[in-house]
């Protein structure tokens, strides 16, 4: 959610900030803005409600010169979507201009500490507090701006990724971070400055990723400085590589960012699964496990924290860990964690699920884990992110990088790593048989395939969409492994669709939601052919006994459940613990063709944000 892009070189900044302001929008952002250095040592500031094109329109025949400038996409919290509350914000004075990422959470003492001394708000934002209070420590004198920004930053609590600029200074470009990620690109005699590294690629793939409390200097034709808010600085700056392509950020052919994420499911999970299985089939080999053997051999149970999709995930790795790992699973909602007095202790392995490894509340919880002395254990997409490297081991999913708001890949990869780990926990703990270990190992090594084999149901998914593009209401149920599958059934229809959509563990729907059953109301019923599945025919009967319409994900052959559905997706057979896996990959492919006959935006849904930087 919102999103900074900043340049600082000897090309045209406007072209980078627009188009970095593009590659962005997959964050979520309901108003946009550029700062522009400008002839005579002023600042030129362009704001707009809506989306980056519409910023485009508005300095379509306007001065847009200029080789320092930074440029947000908004997305709101701190007052309504319009002109007057997006960013950049400007001081008072005209001499600064600020673009910022997070919640400053006293804004408001700050405000009114700024009234009295004579300054004025033209917003709602908290951000234009922190524009201000810069202001006023320059103004008073004797102060760079590098230096106002470190004491500023130092009175203010919260969350913030922030870039600032000062009028007649077109050599100086000052970022900092704070909780909410910011990654600076190092080229030839040119710097950019972004929220993730999609603006950056094809400009430069090396990358600075800053951490908390530090504070970037960037001056023209000089060495970029970073320093901490406390007056220290990094003995030696750690370039990376970006290994990010262009190809990768662009649609490939399909007509959507989600649908072609659907599709690269079976590529994606080679490459999750690449060098973590032996060539036979026969073990498992996480790093980030092995090398902590000890911690996980101790451990008296695992705690999972994550939020949303990955929640849905960490539900799945509950069962995967307890099953194939013999270490009792606790989860946790990431937003929750903090504030339910958790009991956490060095006996305890906590693992953070994250897409981005910038997810606030998740990030939140994993220092909190720390603190209290736990093991915490990463499983993230984004290399390089906040949360990886606040953990003290983990796995990465790589499944490149994802641009649809509504996770697919990342999902499967998700779930798919919690497998590898589940495995890998049972291989170094004695409690899973070497067979057993190889059947699942040798099931994963061909979910490539298997996605492949499901994803050819796609014709007929999209034609069974039209059946249920103008439904209200739907009912997934699931059981086992599979009502978390269920509840992300459910999301990925109400994410994208904007129909309203619960997933439930099927012999719970007795307990009140059969009271909502009749022929206007669909129910997705997950039923692979596993331990419960007799019960779930059981609960399809009772669906088909009250006028109501199945539509249910089956293995092929089975036809007790084929002859009472209305509707039938036939999918490959795998073992038990891997059929969410398989099985979400026809319900993403429902979501989005109900959706997309719809009309909706599936890769940009409304008030929806890639990555949730706020809490």
């Amino acid at each position: 959610m919102c999103g900074i892009v900043g340049y600082l070189g000897g090309g045209k900044a406007y072209g980078v900030l627009i188009g970095g302001l593009h590659r962005l929008e997959y964050r979520g952002y309901d108003s946009a803005g550029v700062a522009l250095e400008g002839r005579g040592g002023k600042l030129k500031v362009y704001r707009s409600r809506g989306k980056v094109a519409d910023l485009e329109r508005l300095t379509e025949g306007k001065d847009t010169s200029g080789c320092l400038g930074i440029g947000h996409t908004r997305w709101a919290t701190h007052g309504e979507p319009s002109e007057r509350n997006a960013h950049p914000h400007v001081s008072q004075s005209g001499r600064l201009a600020l673009v910022h990422n997070g919640t400053i959470e006293n804004y408001r003492p700050l405000r009114e500490t700024l009234r009295q001394c004579g300054y004025h708000f033209n917003s709602e934002t908290d951000t234009e507090v922190l524009a201000q209070l810069v202001d006023y420590i320059l103004e008073r004198g004797g102060r760079s701006l590098p230096e106002a920004v470190k004491e500023a930053l130092g009175q203010v609590e919260g969350a913030y990724a922030i870039a600032v600029m000062e009028r007649g200074n077109p050599d100086l470009l000052v970022v900092a971070r704070k909780s909410s990620p910011l990654v600076i690109g190092v080229g030839e005699g040119e710097t950019f400055v972004a929220s993730d590294a999609t603006p950056i690629v094809g400009y430069t793939d090396r990358v600075l990723y800053l951490k908390d409390n530090e504070v970037a200097v960037i001056r023209r034709g000089k060495p970029l400085e970073v320093q901490t808010l406390d007056g220290g600085s990094r003995p030696s700056l750690d370039i990376q590589t970006l290994r990010l392509s262009v190809a990768q950020l662009e649609k490939g052919g399909f007509p959507t960012f989600m649908l072609k994420e659907i599709f690269e499911q079976p590529s994606t999970l080679t490459d999750c699964l690449r060098g973590r299985i032996t060539s036979d089939g026969k073990r498992v080999v996480l790093s980030g496990v092995t090398d902590n053997r000890e911690r996980f051999l101790r451990a008296r149970r695992i705690v999972i924290v994550a939020c949303g999709t990955s929640w849905h995930a960490a539900l799945i790795g509950k069962r995967l860990i307890q099953q194939l790992g013999g270490l009792p699973v606790e989860v946790e909602y990431a937003s929750e964690f903090r504030y339910g007095c958790p009991r956490i202790g060095e006996e305890d392995v906590v693992v953070a699920i994250s897409q981005s490894g910038e997810t606030a509340d998740t990030l939140a919880a994993v220092q909190l884990a720390r603190e209290l002395g736990a093991f915490v254990y990463g499983i993230c997409n984004v290399v390089g992110s906040s949360i990886p490297r606040s953990t003290h081991s983990g796995t990465y999913i790589h499944v490149g990088p994802e641009i649809g708001v509504a996770s697919t890949k990342a999902f499967t990869g998700q779930v798919t790593v919690l497998a590898l780990l589940a495995l890998c926990l049972g291989q170094i703990r004695g409690t899973l048989a070497e067979e057993d270990v190889e059947r699942v190992a040798k099931a994963l090594l061909r979910l490539p395939e298997t996605i492949e084999e499901t994803l050819r149901l796609a014709p007929e998914v999209e034609q069974l969409s039209k059946t249920f593009t103008f439904a209200h209401n739907f009912l997934y149920l699931g059981r086992g492994y599979n009502y978390p599958t269920a509840l992300e059934g459910a999301l990925k229809l109400k994410e994208i669709s904007y129909i309203h959509a619960e997933g439930y563990p099927a012999a719970e729907m007795k307990h009140g939601p059969i009271a909502l059953i009749d022929h206007e109301m669909p129910s997705v019923i997950i039923a692979p052919n596993d331990s419960l599945h007799d019960k779930v025919l059981s609960n399809v009967q009772q669906v088909k006994a009250r006028g109501g319409i199945v539509v249910a994900v089956i293995n092929k052959g089975d036809e007790a459940i084929k002859s009472l559905a209305d509707f039938v997706l036939e999918i490959p057979a795998v073992p038990e613990c891997l059929t969410p896996i398989v099985a979400s990959v026809p319900l993403q492919l429902l979501a989005y063709y109900i959706a997309v006959n719809k009309g909706r935006n599936v890769d940009r849904p409304r008030n929806l944000a890639k990555s949730v930087t706020v809490e």
